[in-house]
């Protein structure tokens, strides 16, 4: 047999890891049976109002709070992981997204990175599902409508042979319309 009549493409080509499931629901992401919950954190990782500060109640504050000082600092696009403490959920992912500047400060690649970087540090903890709150959206003034979008495009190009589902958190009927409309439109 000469060399090219045992070369077979077939056995060289690598399938890619599948898109994980993708849902839109209406929820306090604080009760939800998912591996890893992603908190809208800030810098610090000290907790503070909206999503973030529910997570820190629900989660145990005492405990919350001296895991985040352990972990020092988490710069805007970056994410890091600590324990659920009291959530249903194993791990918290914290991620800190840009705050609005009208959007010339790179304010979308940055809030992309955010759930990207989020995906990948559960996909490192060996999560198999994980849920995301519109990140930016309240007191750091990302235009809802755009940031939906940018998180429907962002895990939709992610691949994973780890986690299989992921869940974009609605608080509120609005923000689910628009998870909803991004997702049958792309």
């Amino acid at each position: 047999m000469s060399p090219q009549e045992d070369h077979d493409p077939v056995a060289e080509t690598t399938t890619a890891p599948p898109a994980p499931f993708l849902a839109a629901v209406l929820a306090d992401i604080t009760t939800l049976q998912v591996d890893a919950v992603v908190n809208a954190a800030n810098r610090a990782l000290a907790g503070g109002g909206g999503v973030d500060g529910a997570i820190h109640r629900a989660a145990g504050p005492a405990e919350l709070r001296a895991a985040c000082r352990r972990l020092g600092v988490c710069e805007p696009g970056d994410a890091k992981a600590t324990p659920g403490f009291g959530l249903p959920a194993r791990w918290i992912v914290h991620t800190v997204g840009p705050v609005w500047s009208g959007g010339a400060r790179g304010e979308e690649a940055v809030l992309a990175s955010c759930y990207r970087r989020s995906f990948e540090v559960a996909e490192s903890l060996g999560a198999r599902s994980i849920a995301f709150p519109a990140i930016s959206t309240g007191v750091y003034g990302f235009p809802s409508e755009r940031a939906a979008g940018i998180a429907v495009r962002t895990i939709r190009s992610l691949r994973s042979a780890v986690v299989r589902e992921v869940l974009l958190v609605a608080f509120d009927p609005t923000t689910l319309a628009r998870y909803r409309h991004h997702m049958g439109s792309g």
